[in-house]
């Protein structure tokens, strides 16, 4: 079976080059794959794999747009409509300059697998675009979506592909879009997208859910050995909202996470991190880390590498792929950290993972460990299909009960497969059995 999964693999690098994201996602998941095709043969029939590696549509588009000064900018679009055999497409758009196909496709396959994980009847996408956000006027913003959204919206509606917000796409953006495409269609589908504002068919835990659903992993996680996050120290990547509410939900639990960053570097709280200040800074201002240290007596800003290098229990990297390398696993480890859950996509690069598995830790891939964010999108969607809103509670044990259901069925995979506490294993073959199944019910499409 291995023959199958290589010649597959080697398949994908010919017919897209040069996208080397792309490529790591999918040979993580088929490399993986081997004890469940050894099992079930039939799944290498048909060229089921020769498809699912396949992405459905791709969408590449021109964004001309105007700034403050008059000038015109032209920025590409992307949209890749990865699978739909479980629901209609779902997944985030991120504007941001690393932007490529490439990155596209890694994230929309990445989100096949995440999304069937969650049991609630929806398929894998992903888009975005080259254009940044970072410094720009609210009106160059608006303009820019505007100009996105009017290509975009030939493509999606919410029984077909439904996005969300992703890096650099927050409720701003996400405003500027559903507004563009209410003008278009002439038609208040609010169910086209999520993450929208709770005036306007928005759900309560959305801006939370990611970083809440990473730490309610990482404890169900520890749970299978008897502990908990109580007392933990913790290190956190990134700033935005999957960070901010990791730190948030991280605290909740009785942990102290010590740590977060940005572009400009990371920033090391030993007393524990000050949420209030840090969504000051960040949700509120716009501004950097420094800002933070500035306000924060005791706490240091490090211009140089990433937090992986503070002696911590438990890391959880939630800015960006392959933010976490095999040196930084070393360390973690050698430091004494027991725990990592992904709160990014993709942010642990091969070697690490390998690291991490070699020595016995609890590692949970972001496929697993992130996928609360689409969870309460989904749950979004549902709300605006019954025209009802759900208050925090609710909506919050909703998300508590899928990622303990995530988690239950990512250790009865490993363990049916023959690799108890495997979870890269659990969680690629109980989303990939979900999807495969029903693209052989579906026929050859």
């Amino acid at each position: 079976m291995q023959d199958v999964v290589e010649k597959v693999y080697e398949q994908v690098v010919a017919r897209n080059r040069g996208e080397a994201e792309f490529h790591q996602a999918v040979r993580e998941v088929l490399e993986s794959l081997g004890p469940v095709i050894g099992k079930h043969p039939h799944y290498a029939e048909d060229g089921l794999l020769e498809r699912i590696v396949e992405p459905e549509r791709q969408i590449m588009f021109r964004v001309p747009w105007v700034d403050d000064a008059g000038q015109v900018h032209v920025n590409r679009g992307f949209r890749i409509e990865f699978n739909s055999a479980l629901g209609p497409y779902k997944g985030g758009l991120r504007f941001h300059p690393s932007v490529n196909a490439g990155i596209i496709k890694f994230l929309g396959f990445e989100q096949i697998f995440k999304n069937a994980l969650t049991g609630q009847g929806i398929g894998g996408g992903k888009g975005g675009s080259d254009f940044d956000p970072h410094g720009r006027s609210d009106a160059e913003v608006m303009r820019f979506c505007q100009s996105f959204m009017t290509e975009l919206s030939r493509h999606i509606g919410p029984s077909t592909d439904v996005p969300a917000g992703d890096i650099g796409v927050g409720g701003r953006e996400i405003g500027y879009l559903f507004g563009q495409y209410k003008r278009l269609r002439n038609s208040y589908d609010a169910g086209v997208l999520t993450g929208k504002g709770l005036a306007w068919g928005g759900s309560l835990v959305r801006t939370e859910a990611t970083g809440y659903g990473t730490v309610l992993f990482a404890q169900s996680m520890l749970a299978t050995k008897g502990d908990s996050l109580e007392g933990k120290k913790v290190a956190v990547s990134g700033a935005g909202n999957v960070a901010i509410y990791a730190i948030e939900k991280a605290q909740q639990l009785g942990a102290k996470p010590i740590t977060f960053s940005d572009s400009s570097g990371y920033v090391v709280d030993e007393a524990g991190v000050d949420l209030e200040l840090l969504k000051q800074v960040k949700e509120v201002e716009r501004g950097r880390v420094a800002d933070y240290v500035s306000r924060r007596p005791g706490a240091r800003l490090v211009t140089e590498g990433r937090p992986w290098a503070v002696p911590v229990d438990v890391a959880l990297p939630c800015a960006t792929q392959n933010e976490l390398d095999a040196d930084s696993a070393t360390t973690l480890l050698r430091n004494g950290c027991a725990v990592v859950a992904e709160g990014a996509n993709m942010p642990c690069t091969p070697e690490a993972i390998e690291a991490f598995q070699a020595a016995g830790i609890l590692y949970a891939p972001g496929k697993a460990s992130n996928a609360g964010g689409v969870a309460t999108s989904a749950l979004e969607m549902e709300q605006n299909a019954g025209r009802t809103r759900w208050d925090f509670a609710t909506a919050e044990a909703k998300l508590t009960g899928i990622m303990a259901d995530i988690h239950d069925s990512c250790v009865e995979a490993a363990e049916t497969y023959g690799r108890p506490g495997d979870y890269v294993l659990g969680a690629n073959a109980a989303g990939f059995t979900q999807v495969a199944d029903v693209m052989i019910a579906h026929g050859i499409v």
